[in-house]
């Protein structure tokens, strides 16, 4: 076949009359001789190959092949896995050859002497718009399926991540801890190094399959997409590497959305990575950003839509590209075709995670040596932009005297905790329960000046604790800490604004951090 033209309608005509080939022809051309390209075969064998070679948008079979059945042909493409509509031509029409052609799977069957171009035309074009909307509800139902296959994983990732995130606190907090006490001449110190090392590796992934499945603790703002990009351009070009082009091309009228930028910026990087490895040689990448509206038609095919105004995010490089095979496993946690010990196959899980979790969609365009394009949507807002005051980092150790009620149920955790508040000059109170921080309050006649606790414990949440304390204690601020995913935090009221809250795993620094600025805040913001 001849290199087709935007537009241009590929058409396999199989018939062994040459006469009839000549007919089919100038009824088509009366209607528009540049816009159908014609391949004309006389027999099954030919058929097969042509099929095989080409890439066509109709087959044109006639039902009787001298020798041969059209009607096997009509099977045989089909079997074959050739997403093409058949229609069937044949010189007379009764009700067993409708019957027939319809059972073979033709989209439609024409008799050869009632032909019009019109007629012609519109069978083509239905038969077509029937084959596109049969592939889009097959698309629909896979991603069905796929979202159910992942909605597992993402609950098995969801009941460990508790148990995990607090055994990675230990892990990576003491390792810190022990760091912090040994000289960097110490024999050891490369040792505890590694430990840390594994131990942020093991909770990255844990984070990640909670993004995978929906389950990570959002912070939520409304921005301008376009300042992400921006921000993260300079690290992007460093990460792809001098012999990749890195274009952006992004709107100047692009409106906000509210997501977690943060969380933005990683879905650019895992794209740009995945982007980056897939043009070993070097190419282009391209960002884009624009205002789009997804209409009813779009939601209709695409699981969790909701039709209306969206942010267009795309990123498209020139690369390897990908068979329909890989295509469809991308998003599937663990799933990668890097060699053995180069990925987890995360990657895009997490993108994926991330973008629904945020109410938008993801949509992929990829072919063998024709580079990829994903292109994410975000919904839209109407709100403002939030202000974000630039964080100056303090020069001053984290360290206080204030005091301290903790209440931690696992007592690894607990421990980590007390160790670092008390060598950081903080008086700890040590609550095993919440019940046991009730009496802890009760017998202290001092101040209490911070409440340190765990969201969910057995028989009385963090939550209710504080609510329990703050009465008889005004003075004191509450910090909230937890390694349950998302949807448990806010089933206990906090992830509310205005609520402080360290998500597990944590170190000894993350907790200073965080201990230091609740204290330091104003009372009146009751943190």
């Amino acid at each position: 076949m001849s290199p087709r033209t935007p537009g241009q309608i590929a058409v396999l005509l199989v018939d062994d009359d040459a006469d009839d080939y000549l007919l089919t022809k100038d009824l088509l051309s009366k209607l528009d001789g540049d816009r159908y390209d014609i391949q004309w075969v006389s027999d099954h064998r030919s058929a097969l190959r042509a099929a095989h070679e080409g890439e066509h948008d109709v087959y044109l079979v006639d039902y009787r092949l001298g020798a041969d059945d059209g009607i096997e042909l009509v099977r045989e493409l089909i079997a074959n896995g050739h997403d093409v509509p058949v229609i069937v031509l044949t010189g007379q029409g009764n009700r067993d050859v409708d019957v027939e052609a319809a059972q073979a799977g033709a989209a439609d069957y024409l008799i050869k002497g009632e032909v019009s171009p019109a007629l012609l035309e519109r069978t083509i074009r239905y038969a077509m718009q029937g084959r596109a909307h049969l592939r889009a509800l097959r698309e629909s139902e896979e991603g069905l399926r796929q979202a159910q296959r992942m909605e597992a994983v993402g609950q098995l990732a969801g009941g460990v991540a508790h148990d995990f995130n607090n055994m990675m606190s230990v892990v990576i907090g003491f390792s810190e801890f022990v760091l912090a006490h040994l000289d960097d001449a110490h024999p050891q110190r490369s040792h505890v190094e590694e430990i840390m090392r594994a131990g942020k590796r093991a909770s990255t992934m844990t984070q990640q399959l909670l993004a995978f499945s929906r389950k990570q603790v959002l912070d939520p703002r409304v921005f301008d997409l376009n300042t992400v990009v921006a921000d993260v351009e300079t690290m992007l070009q460093r990460l792809i590497g001098e012999d990749i082009e890195l274009v952006s091309v992004l709107d100047p009228e692009l409106e906000p959305i509210e997501a977690d930028p943060g969380q933005l910026e990683q879905v650019l990087m895992n794209l740009v990575i995945n982007a980056r490895d897939a043009m070993p040689t070097g190419g282009k990448l391209t960002i884009e950003t624009s205002n789009v509206d997804l209409d009813e038609d779009y939601a209709a095919l695409h699981l969790d839509v909701v039709a209306g105004p969206y942010c267009l995010l795309a990123v498209s490089d020139t690369g390897l590209g990908m068979e329909p095979e890989t295509l469809h496993q991308i998003f599937e946690p663990f799933f990668t075709t890097k060699e053995e010990g180069k990925g987890t196959g995360l990657g895009l899980a997490t993108v994926f995670g991330i973008v629904k979790q945020s109410g938008g969609d993801i949509h992929v365009y990829s072919e063998p040596n024709r580079g990829t394009t994903f292109k994410i949507y975000l919904p839209r807002t109407q709100a403002p932009v939030d202000r974000v005051e630039p964080v100056v980092a303090s020069t001053k150790p984290a360290r206080g005297t204030e005091t301290v009620l903790l209440v931690e149920d696992e007592e690894l955790v607990r421990s980590l905790e007390r160790k670092v508040l008390q060598e950081s000059g903080y008086t700890v109170l040590e609550a095993l329960s919440a019940n046991h921080a009730l009496e802890l309050a009760e017998q202290h006649d001092g101040v209490i000046d911070l409440l340190l606790t765990d969201v969910v414990m057995p028989q009385l949440s963090g939550r209710k604790l504080a609510d329990l304390l703050a009465p008889e204690r005004p003075e004191m601020r509450i910090l909230y800490a937890s390694g349950y995913t998302a949807d448990a935090i806010t089933r206990h009221g906090v992830l509310e604004p205005g609520i402080a809250f360290l998500p597990k795993p944590l170190t000894p620094t993350s907790l200073l951090r965080k201990v230091r600025e609740v204290l330091d805040a104003p009372l009146a913001v009751r943190l």
